[in-house]
């Protein structure tokens, strides 16, 4: 095992975390990495803070160089290769060499595909425009930022209102642009109820961003190969740039034809050890689907904290461990300017697609006791099952000190905890902090009167 070839398709979290657990595992392994991109191990999360300048250069963003793979890992990373195409039967790999513009095959014994996610957007000439930017790799976030100095954009159209599109709102506020977002949805994040969503969507507003919610990018007027207005299905919007906020994609175009199994949005279906429908092939990161452990359904979902995770069990997996990810109960955080945003588990439209009898019940507070100077608002709604009193999702907005309340849902959901459980965990408490009853306690003590 330890001279076969182990090839790998993508070189940020997933991809490298991998090669690293199998290059401490199996010291003389022949490791091939080929990255389509100049760059390796970056975190893409960190993107609006570096175009928002809170990250004064992007090598901050980049946690190994390629250089430091190949010179004191031994892995073998080859940057601007992009590979087209795989071929499973014959256990080869078709490489475009993007540097010499020469396409050449390379054998793997074992591979391990991570190539993450790529920007949606609809299929609406102009797309590829320069002044059009998706907000997935480092590249892109580079692309931003030169186009902001050298250009000085006055406006932007931010097209959709998940995370990305609320953070790099954030970001272009902070440059002194004027941003219009629009939003195909009544409220944006809809990764939370439509009645939180109305709170984060008051809360940009009073950021000053223009939003344009039931609205849907129809097309793009481009002059010169710059788009100059964005057409929704309501109006024209003059703009200097736009930035697509749409959500992630499978970046899997090139395994069509190929024999692994692809869900209907060509994500890649894996198992528990990370392993594909093919033998010797592993899948992990955002190009992939993984578990989810309150609906018990696949799921697609693109964080880099689940990229970096499913990249350590496919490379213990690779390198002969019974390693297993149980999957993820669907936590997620965003910050804009003064307001964090947090959700976990399931949704109320979720739950009612799943036939599972629910109660919910929200409630406001403070993010430290109220007599505390900088105490914040702080907003919290859970969602239990009927009569178990089960916990099966929570959302957080509010401000300073607010977000990260939401580890203590997502510890409570993954190992089943009920509202009562809650209520008896031992949280810190002191004013500065919380109040005594800390936020998540309260509103699991008024929902624990609905069960």
């Amino acid at each position: 095992m330890a001279n076969n070839k182990l090839v790998i398709i993508g070189g940020d979290a997933a991809g490298m975390t991998a090669a690293s657990k199998v290059r401490r595992e199996q010291p003389e392994r022949e490791i091939i990495v080929f990255e389509k991109s100049d760059y390796t191990s970056y975190s893409a999360c960190g993107i609006p803070y570096f175009v928002s300048e809170k990250v004064k250069t992007y090598e901050e963003l980049i946690v190994r160089s390629p250089e430091t793979f190949r010179n004191k890992y031994n892995i073998d990373v080859r940057t601007q290769h992009l590979v087209l195409e795989v071929d499973t039967d014959n256990k080869k790999i078709k490489v475009l060499n993007k540097k010499e513009d020469k396409e050449l095959w390379e054998s793997y014994d074992q591979l391990l595909i991570a190539t993450g996610g790529k920007a949606f957007c609809p299929d609406v000439k102009g797309y590829d425009s320069e002044n059009v930017f998706g907000v997935t790799t480092l590249k892109s976030g580079i692309n931003i930022e030169c186009y902001i100095e050298e250009k000085k954009p006055k406006n932007a159209v931010i097209v959709g209102g998940g995370y990305i599109g609320l953070e790099m709102a954030e970001a272009l506020l902070e440059r002194g642009l004027e941003v219009t977002m629009i939003n195909r949805s009544e409220q944006v994040m809809n990764t939370l109820d439509p009645d939180m969503g109305e709170l984060v969507s008051e809360a940009i507003i009073g950021l000053g961003v223009k939003l344009l919610v039931n609205e849907e990018l129809a097309g793009f007027e481009v002059n010169n190969g710059k788009v100059t207005s964005v057409i929704s299905n309501k109006r024209n919007i003059p703009t200097d740039m736009v930035v697509l906020g749409m959500g992630s994609r499978p970046n899997t175009d090139f395994l069509k034809g190929s024999a692994v199994e692809l869900d209907s949005k060509g994500a890649i279906k894996v198992n528990a050890q990370q392993q594909t429908n093919i033998p010797d092939v592993w899948a992990a990161g955002d190009c992939a689907l993984t578990h989810h452990l309150v609906s018990k359904e696949q799921v697609y979902i693109a964080l880099g904290t689940i990229a970096n995770k499913t990249g350590l069990v496919a490379g213990g997996s690779i390198a002969g461990e019974k390693a297993v990810f149980p999957g993820v109960v669907g936590t997620a955080v965003c910050k804009v300017c003064s307001y964090e945003v947090a959700r976990t588990g399931l949704l109320e439209k979720q739950l009612q697609k799943l036939n599972i009898d629910y109660v919910t019940a929200k409630i406001e507070s403070r993010t430290r006791a109220h007599y505390y100077p900088g105490s914040k608002k702080i907003v919290v709604k859970l969602l239990a099952e009927k009569n178990s009193g089960r916990l099966l999702g929570g959302q957080i907005i509010g401000e300073e000190g607010a977000a990260k309340r939401i580890d203590v849902l997502a510890t409570a959901l993954t190992h089943n905890l009920t509202l009562q459980n809650i209520i008896d965990l031992d949280l810190s408490y002191a004013p500065p902090f919380s109040p005594v009853w800390d936020p998540v306690q309260t509103a699991a003590r008024k929902l624990i009167n609905d069960i």
